[in-house]
């Protein structure tokens, strides 16, 4: 998953990456792979963060020296840029689109999310621009044919796919951090005493209005729809 929709991360050259063999063209075939080195990085990241990914946690996950994995990724930034690819490789990379581009980008928008969800340290992987490998790039290719209906420009159809990347990226690490927040209900009630005393206070007015209005759904996937819908709903292809 691109979150740009070419940008390189500094350092990184893309033909090396991408282009170049997965093995060692010469000695002993080794009994690791680039693929099993991205797989060990992910599970990685998945039970314990982000934070927890290094060459020498990897190297202990496949049984190699730390110094053999960099014939497969050069430093953690190029082994994260696989990471990305890897996952990515979960988004269909074809499909049936409806015509329909706001609804088939809504579509788009909830698979990412569920792919985010699953690997939670996605979000903040995205934070950094990423070289975008065959499976991110195979999804570009299915979202930008979703888009063809509006007539943008290829630039444009571009700034879209970042931007919706962008949008559920950010939601998605506001929807983690909420629900890490949600293991601490005391803290919770401290905050909502603390709005209602602001919004007695006279001074805030707007805010004590909207904190009367009645309340919405405020299930994960019923907030995210919304904030979703008002995103693409409003988007301008004039």
């Amino acid at each position: 998953m691109a979150g740009d929709g070419g940008a390189g991360a500094p350092g990184v050259d893309p033909q090396q990456l991408w282009l170049r063999p997965a093995e060692p063209r010469r000695g002993r075939r080794p009994a690791f792979s680039r693929e099993a080195i991205t797989a060990a990085a992910v599970d990685l990241a998945d039970a314990e963060g982000l934070e927890a990914v290094s060459m020498r946690k990897v190297a202990a996950q496949v049984g190699a020296g730390v110094m053999s994995l960099y014939s497969y990724a050069p430093d953690k930034e190029a082994l994260l840029n696989l990471m990305v690819d890897h996952v990515s490789g979960e988004l269909p990379a074809s499909g049936t689109l409806t015509g329909d581009w706001r609804a088939d980008l809504k579509a788009v928008a909830h698979l990412q999310r569920a792919l985010m969800l699953r690997h939670r340290w996605l979000p903040a992987a995205l934070a950094t621009p990423r070289v975008p490998g065959p499976n991110a790039l195979a999804f570009l290719e299915h979202v930008l044919a979703a888009l063809r209906p509006t007539g943008l420009d290829g630039a444009a159809k571009l700034e879209v796919f970042a931007q919706l990347t962008g949008f559920v990226a950010g939601h998605v690490g506001h929807e983690i951090a909420q629900a890490a927040a949600a293991q601490s209900p005391g803290q919770a009630a401290l905050e909502a005493r603390y709005l209602a005393a602001v919004a007695a206070d006279g001074r805030h007015p707007e805010l004590a209005e909207a904190l009367a209005a009645p309340g919405r759904p405020v299930t994960p996937e019923a907030t995210f729809t919304r904030f979703l819908n008002r995103l693409v709903d409003g988007l301008d292809t004039g």
